[in-house]
């Protein structure tokens, strides 16, 4: 957010240039072309790509959904599992996020925001809600519908961004957040 507060300022001229928008994309947004045969601004580029690109967003709209959808995934994923391992599933899931679009896109433009980690929360959660459904034998219907409108959540977003969605990270998030909910769980049922 304070990045974000940063860059909104230099594009209304508060402070600094508007150029720094332009130059935190170049620098921290993720790449893909990095990981073929583009040249990178500085050596360490195609690495620390891989998480600064969380930190950048598209504008206040961007990182304002962004922040509101983490205080809302936050709460449940902390008090399941504490803090130190919430920081460790957010962690892993901006990287499943990066990887799932370095795998699956072939964008020329940079890829910024954190919505792969956010997926990635919720990959946690429903990974949860399976465990908790299986150790209680209930059917896993209500889990599969949660991941159904997931998915029609980014077809709809897709559209209407125009096909300016990196649905790849959202993915990516998804998948690393399931397999580190899993791998970090605590062993007590989720509370409904």
């Amino acid at each position: 957010m304070l990045v974000e507060a940063v860059l909104q300022g230099a594009d209304h001229e508060l402070w600094g240039s508007r150029r720094w928008r332009g130059l935190a994309y170049q620098n921290g947004g993720f790449w893909r072309g990095l990981l073929d045969n583009w040249r990178p601004n500085y050596a360490a580029q195609p690495i620390t790509m891989f998480a600064s690109y969380g930190f950048l967003h598209g504008g206040f709209w961007h990182v304002s959904v962004n922040m509101i959808t983490l205080a809302s995934l936050g709460r449940p994923v902390i008090e399941r599992v504490g803090q130190s391992r919430f920081a460790m599933i957010y962690a892993l899931s901006l990287l499943g996020g990066a990887a799932g679009f370095a795998i699956l896109s072939s964008a020329a433009q940079p890829m910024v925001g954190a919505s792969g980690a956010l997926f990635g929360l919720v990959g946690a959660l429903t990974s949860w809600d399976v465990i908790d459904r299986r150790s209680a034998q209930v059917g896993l219907a209500p889990t599969l519908k949660v991941v159904g409108l997931l998915v029609l959540l980014n077809l709809v977003m897709y559209w209407a961004m125009a096909g300016r969605l990196a649905w790849e990270a959202h993915l990516g998030g998804f998948l690393a957040g399931c397999a580190a909910g899993w791998w970090l769980r605590d062993r007590a049922p989720m509370t409904r």
